[in-house]
């Protein structure tokens, strides 16, 4: 047997050495241009204000200072649409990211795995880019030249090449990554997850997660990044709890109990606003919290010094360019509500797409002209909310929940949101011509709650014109008229 020598295998080594050098280099991304800071920036004629409404399938298209709706993008047909199989738009539109320099908006709809680029000038869509199923919040670099989504049905967050249009790198996360922003020095970039309980800290020059920081629950929807680079805060939907970190340390500052149902958190105040890929600045942290229909407000150290009452279910919140104002989405009211940062007062509330999620504020959109072409004319139709609390009880947020009755395309959107009722069992909405009783019953629907005595099911059917002098009963068991009456309006 002939045994090769020692110089055959370091010609090897080397070989292999040099193989993982270049792939490595050719991986690695160059330092990346950063904009300056803008600081503040005064409110101007040009500025718009963006929400991606889920249920309509539009971006609603907000002028800031006449708070008037300008119209929509349409993106889709209202659900249930989607589920006709020669359907061929998008659906659940969801997630928004504006690039730096407030030209382009990237807009994702997460059941059709699409990530759609839309001319802020003219109201166009640019591009679609298809990446892998249900993508859920993505955000421009720094640079404005890649665009960063979260593949939440998977464990990667998809990198797409802005001028190409077209994905080029999967980067590694944890399973379910939910939403991802940039510090501002472009160095790293932060990405929360909807089913692992940790914030991955990636290295935007390598593509490679760097740090794993554990936090107190799996479901992060949203998070933001200081515009100093100094701290991210991410929230939790699933516990009502608000997690500071260091962006520096990558440490725990805290965590905060926020309430049932914390939706999205961003940074404002008078001498802040909104910045770039997520970034905002300002000393006060405003924390929508849905299940309280209320936004609260806290210091930078964790203090509260406010609660906003501003509608039902608050879920996006987006500064303005000065930081004197903030947006918040109602995601149960179909409306766009104004907060002056001076006061913590509730200044204005404008009716807007259906179901608003995500929201953002863009200073100067589509490079100071933003027009009008493309805007499809919207007429709002307000939805109805119906709180649903224990028997012989007032409403008490985190217990019970609501029903939300909304008209989409030419049938009505029933949104059941519950919790604290006995896990793993069924239950029945009714409508009754009394409220604590079953008088000549009509079932809606039937559903099961989940391990934690929870549920959230969207139905599809005409609801609205059998509303008028009845109310809603939530029953126990399966379309059991005698089983015990368990949740009622107060």
């Amino acid at each position: 047997m002939r045994i090769p020598n020692f110089s055959t295998f370091a010609l090897a080594a080397t070989l292999l050495l040099g193989a993982c050098s270049k792939n490595n280099d050719e991986d690695a991304q160059p330092d990346m241009v950063v904009p300056a800071d803008p600081g503040p920036q005064a409110p101007s004629a040009s500025d718009r204000v963006y929400t991606s409404d889920q249920s309509s399938n539009t971006v609603s298209v907000h002028d800031p200072n006449t708070n008037q709706l300008l119209g929509v993008i349409r993106l889709g047909k209202g659900r249930p649409q989607f589920l006709s199989p020669l359907y061929d738009r998008e659906t659940n539109v969801h997630g928004m990211g504006v690039s730096p320099d407030g030209k382009t908006l990237g807009v994702i709809a997460t059941l059709t795995n699409a990530v759609v680029f839309i001319d802020l000038a003219t109201n166009a869509i640019k591009n679609t880019v298809y990446v892998d199923r249900n993508p859920h919040e993505g955000f421009f670099t720094p640079d404005g030249k890649q665009f960063w989504v979260t593949v939440r049905g998977a464990d990667y967050v998809t990198v797409i090449d802005v001028e190409k249009m077209q994905a080029v790198k999967n980067i590694k996360t944890a399973p379910g990554p939910g939403m991802v922003v940039f510090r501002p020095d472009g160095k790293v970039a932060f990405v929360d997850h909807s089913f692992t309980a940790e914030l991955d800290v990636v290295d935007v020059k390598t593509r490679e997660v760097i740090a794993r920081v554990p936090v107190v629950s799996k479901f992060s929807p949203n998070l933001a990044v200081t515009a100093d680079g100094q701290q991210v805060w991410l929230t939790h939907k699933d516990v009502g709890k608000v997690t500071v970190v260091n962006a520096q340390t990558y440490a725990v500052e805290g965590v905060i109990d926020t309430g049932p149902g914390t939706n999205h958190v961003n940074l404002a105040g008078p001498g802040g606003g909104t910045r770039f890929s997520g970034a905002a600045a300002g000393d006060f942290a405003y924390v929508t919290v849905g299940g309280e229909n209320a936004v609260k407000v806290y210091t930078r150290q964790r203090q509260l010094v406010a609660t906003i009452p501003v509608g039902p279910n608050p879920h996006g919140v987006w500064p303005n360019g000065d930081g004197s104002k903030v947006y918040v989405g109602l995601e149960y009211g179909d409306a766009l509500v104004s907060i002056d940062t001076k006061t913590n007062t509730k200044l204005s509330e404008t009716p807007s797409g259906q179901d608003p999620n995500a929201i953002i504020y863009v200073v100067k959109a589509g490079g100071g002209s933003p027009g009008t072409g493309n805007l499809e004319a919207f007429v709002p139709v307000a939805p109805v909310n119906l709180r649903l609390v224990p028997v012989g009880t007032q409403p008490v947020p985190g217990v019970g929940g609501v029903a939300v009755i909304r008209p989409v395309e030419d049938v009505d959107e029933l949104i059941l949101a519950l919790k604290r009722l006995a896990p793993n069992t069924n239950y029945t909405l009714y409508l009754s011509d009394n409220k604590t009783t079953l008088v000549a019953p009509e079932p809606v629907i039937s559903f099961k709650t989940d391990a934690e005595g929870a549920v959230e099911v969207n139905a599809y059917y005409q609801i609205r014109l059998r509303l008028a002098g009845r109310f809603a009963v939530v029953v126990l068991g399966d379309k059991n008229p005698a089983g015990a009456v368990t949740l009622t309006q107060p």
